[in-house]
């Protein structure tokens, strides 16, 4: 694309007709987490000012969807997967497969571009501790954070989110 040693880096800074025509000539890439995952590695990085677990999810519930922080906003509000047509949807918990996949498909050599990924590892711990995170919660938090990502649950094949049941 003619504009794409822009300094502009976001979609909302160009007209429509130079958005259509960037998203036709890019290789579109999503990279999603289960919105539940998400919650812990925030509250785990230290980003909300709680002290538990559950007073964090009650305030990303009380901050509501609109002032929601990029850390734990949905998805769906973030990358519009319903306007820009993915080329390649790759999830968290499977990225050395789905990258080797998207680099074989590119032409390009997974040997040499292909890092270490510690998402597939860490795929139990954060099964046990999304079990512990989710004990803490009342009844009324759950609904709610199921209500607040029902839409990512809706787009996304997060089977086995603790949200999704």
């Amino acid at each position: 694309h003619p504009r794409q040693h822009s300094l502009e880096t976001q979609l909302s800074k160009f007209n429509l007709t130079e958005i259509e025509a960037m998203l036709e000539s890019y290789t579109k890439v999503l990279f999603v987490r289960d919105p539940f995952q998400r919650l812990i590695a925030t509250f785990m990085q230290g980003m909300g000012s709680s002290s538990s677990f559950s007073s964090f999810v009650q305030d990303v519930l009380d901050s509501g969807q609109h002032n929601a922080s990029m850390a734990w906003k949905p998805l769906i509000s973030l990358c519009q997967p319903c306007f820009i047509q993915y080329d390649y949807v790759v999830m968290f918990g499977f990225l050395r497969q789905e990258l080797g996949l998207l680099l074989r498909r590119a032409g390009l050599s997974v040997d040499n571009l292909l890092p270490e990924f510690t998402d597939t590892q860490v795929r139990w711990t954060y099964s046990w501790l999304s079990e512990q995170m989710f004990r803490e919660l009342s009844l009324q938090q759950k609904k709610q954070l199921s209500h607040f990502y029902r839409w990512d649950l809706a787009a996304f094949p997060f089977s086995s989110s603790f949200l999704s049941n």
